[in-house]
C-alpha cells in the first residue's frame, strides 16, 4: 500500500512540474501571434470610411488571431518597428505620408520579405516615389461619382477572390488609373460599360497582386464607402488580400 501511495504521489509531483512548462508554451503562442500594421495617415483628401475600415480589419483580425496596430504615426516606419509585422496595410492613405528615411526603411522591409496591402486610396499616395508606384501597382488619376458597376472576376485561385461571383455587382467610387505597372497579376477587371466615367477602357484592372522586390503586394481599388466595410463579400476580399500580403 505504501508503495502504491508513493507511486501516486510521484505522478502528481511530475504533473505539477510539467504544468508550468505547458503554460510557457501557451504564452509563447500568444507572443508569436502574427501582427499587421494598419497605416491610415492622410496628407490630402481624408476618407470618412477610414474608421469603419479600421474597425472591420480589427474584427477580421480577431477572428483569425492576428494582432493589429492601427496608426497614423509615420514614426512606425523604422526597421526595428516594421520587422514586427507580417504585413503593412495602407488604408485610404493620401498624399506624401512618409519622409525619405521612412521610405527607405519601408523599402528595406519589403526587400526582406515583408508584405503590403493597399486599400482604395493607397494608390492616391506618394506620387513622387517611383518605387511605391511599382509596389502599389498604379497611381490614382480621377474618379466619377459613386455609382453601381459590375466587376468581372478573372482569377478565383487567390485568397481575395476565391469566394466572389464571376460577375460582381456593387456600388463604390471607381478609380481611373495612370502609371500602371504591367507586371501585376490582375484579379478583377472593371466593366466600363456598366457605369459612367471610366477612362481605362476594356482593360481596367480594379484589384491585383504581385511579388515585388523581395516581398508581396496586393491592391484593391474598392473601399471608398462606409457601407463597403460592412459588406461580407468585400470584407472577405480585403482580408484575403491582407492574408496574401502576410504570406499565408
Amino acid at each position: 500500500m505504501k508503495f502504491m501511495m508513493f507511486q501516486l504521489l510521484s505522478l502528481l509531483l511530475a504533473g505539477a512540474a510539467v504544468l508550468p512548462s505547458c503554460q510557457k508554451v501557451e504564452q509563447g503562442k500568444v507572443a508569436e501571434e502574427a501582427a499587421i500594421l494598419v497605416f491610415s495617415k492622410t496628407a490630402g483628401f481624408r476618407h470618412k470610411s477610414i474608421e469603419a475600415g479600421i474597425t472591420a480589419i480589427k474584427e477580421l483580425a480577431q477572428e483569425h488571431q492576428v494582432q493589429v496596430t492601427a496608426t497614423e504615426d509615420a514614426a512606425y516606419f523604422v526597421a526595428d518597428s516594421l520587422k514586427q509585422y507580417k504585413a503593412v496595410v495602407f488604408l485610404n492613405t493620401t498624399g506624401d505620408v512618409l519622409n525619405q528615411a521612412q521610405e527607405q526603411a519601408f523599402e528595406q522591409y519589403i526587400q526582406a520579405g515583408g508584405g503590403f496591402a493597399g486599400i482604395h486610396a493607397a494608390s492616391d499616395t506618394e506620387f513622387e516615389w517611383p518605387w511605391f508606384n511599382k509596389l502599389v501597382g498604379a497611381y490614382f488619376l480621377d474618379h466619377p461619382a459613386v455609382q453601381p458597376a459590375a466587376i468581372d472576376v478573372l482569377n478565383k485561385n487567390h485568397t481575395s477572390t476565391s469566394h466572389l461571383p464571376d460577375r460582381w455587382e456593387r456600388t463604390d467610387e471607381w478609380y481611373n488609373f495612370k502609371s500602371m505597372n504591367p507586371d501585376v497579376q490582375v484579379l478583377a477587371n472593371l466593366d466600363e460599360q456598366t457605369y459612367k466615367g471610366g477612362k481605362n477602357g476594356d482593360q481596367h484592372p480594379i484589384a491585383w497582386y504581385h511579388t515585388f522586390d523581395g516581398g508581396r503586394a496586393f491592391y484593391t481599388a474598392l473601399g471608398h464607402t462606409n457601407e463597403s466595410y460592412a459588406e461580407p463579400l468585400f470584407r472577405q476580399h480585403m482580408w484575403g488580400g491582407i492574408r496574401y500580403a502576410m504570406g499565408e
